[in-house]
């Protein structure tokens, strides 16, 4: 079992930053792969961002290439994504997810956290 707890999200004008974090307890594996997702009213969950526990691999929604980036710290079981240049398309429920497949499926959830971008 994987508790993911988010935070870091909030209110910011366009153009600016943040700093999201996922600290994970309980059962971690090397093989494990951590991501951002995001939901904004109406649409569909799509993936963020993605990032292999053990390893260098790195994958970005193209909207967010070149803006966010996804890093980890493996001592202290945390994930992160530092979001800059923000939009208001941006605005969503960002959520951490940890699976052992990188399609993440049957991956546990964080609670979520909201990012709003104000234009």
């Amino acid at each position: 079992q994987v508790q993911l707890v988010e935070s870091g999200g909030g209110l910011v004008q366009a153009g600016g930053s943040l700093r999201l974090s996922c600290a994970a307890s309980g059962r971690t594996f090397a093989g494990d792969y951590r991501g951002w997702f995001r939901q904004a009213p109406g649409k569909e969950r799509e993936l963020v961002a993605s990032i292999q526990w053990s390893g260098f691999n790195t994958l970005y929604l193209d909207s967010v290439k070149g803006r966010f980036t996804i890093s980890r710290d493996n001592a202290k079981n945390t994930v992160y994504l530092e979001m800059n240049r923000l939009k208001p398309e941006d605005t969503a429920v960002y959520y951490c997810a940890a699976s052992r497949n990188d399609r993440y499926v049957n991956a546990y959830w964080g609670q979520g956290t909201q990012v709003t971008v104000s234009s």
